[in-house]
């Protein structure tokens, strides 16, 4: 007797929050694996990120959007208005929220801004594990004065916990449609993309406050070689010498350290050896530069 086909859903669900509430992490934990730059540096995000996961017959895909925050400088609105147009446009709205920190005025402005998102939306606290019950309780309740939502979730996207139900409420509400993506592609990001993402994480790890955020990667060169190895190039743009030096470290051991631990993280991803070649390169005012927001995907703000 053949099996009876189960009726496919696809949709968008739009994660959003206020910086460092967990986004990146939710959407590895929900892929599956890593397919969005985690970092506690805020403002990591830059665009619209896509990941794919599967529930059951449904294909959800998660798009990880900026943090939304009060933005001063070009680069930091393109982000905001990139982040609010990835909500607009899904089927499902996730708002993040740190239970730690709770209701900050980023969040409060959120939450008026979503008030006028017209689609399905769940309120999401994240970093359970490190909140007392009662502040929980008391937190969802304050929320709930503030705005109307279809669903709580209580979570801990770093350790999982929680995640079962979300994924089964975003199983049973997305659309009746095919698949967008193959079964098996985890990503809209081409790889040469998650590639220079995952760089610019662990430019980051290593440098933690040395340097800007106001700091970037590309990928000039991909090459499948004929040993089954790919050799990568790809340089890190800084707005100063002063950075560059920073960067490069002493005798190049800065370098050295972000390029083994990028090489390292491309091959499990890849699952075939990696040679990565980094430069460094001075462009000063690069945020300013039209060419690199289409690169990374924003839309480039007509004033500052």
């Amino acid at each position: 007797m053949n099996d009876v086909a189960v009726p496919t859903r696809c949709g968008f669900v739009a994660l959003i929050g206020a910086p460092n509430a967990g986004k990146s992490t939710l959407t590895n934990a929900l892929v599956g694996t890593k397919v969005s730059i985690v970092s506690h540096k805020v403002q990591t995000t830059r665009s619209l990120l896509r990941g794919i996961a599967l529930e059951g017959a449904t294909q959800i895909i998660l798009v990880d959007t900026p943090g939304i925050f009060a933005p001063k400088r070009r680069l930091e609105k393109a982000m905001v208005r990139s982040a609010w147009s990835g909500a607009g446009d899904a089927d499902a709205v996730v708002l993040l929220i740190d239970a730690r920190i709770g209701l900050t005025e980023d969040v409060e402005a959120i939450i008026r801004g979503l008030v006028d998102v017209r689609r399905p939306r769940a309120i999401l606290l994240n970093k359970i594990d490190l909140v007392k019950r009662e502040n929980l309780l008391e937190l969802a309740a304050k929320i709930a004065e503030r705005i109307t939502f279809d669903r709580l979730f209580m979570v801990s996207a770093l350790s999982g916990s929680g995640l079962v139900e979300l994924r089964e409420w975003l199983r049973d509400l997305l659309p009746f449609g095919p698949w967008l993506y193959p079964e098996d592609q985890i990503s809209d990001a081409p790889m040469r993309t998650l590639a220079a993402e995952i760089t610019r994480e662990k430019l980051f790890h290593r440098l933690h406050e040395e340097l800007p955020y106001r700091s970037t990667v590309e990928t000039d060169s991909w090459q499948e070689r004929p040993d089954g190895s790919v050799r990568i190039e790809q340089t890190i743009f800084v707005e100063r010498e002063s950075q560059r030096k920073i960067v490069l470290g002493k005798g190049g051991e800065t370098i050295k350290a972000i390029s083994t631990s990028a090489r390292k993280e491309l091959v499990e991803i890849l699952e075939q050896p990696v040679h990565l070649f980094l430069f460094v390169k001075v462009r000063e005012n690069w945020a300013d530069d039209p060419e690199r927001y289409r690169e990374m995907g924003l839309e480039f703000p007509s004033s500052d």
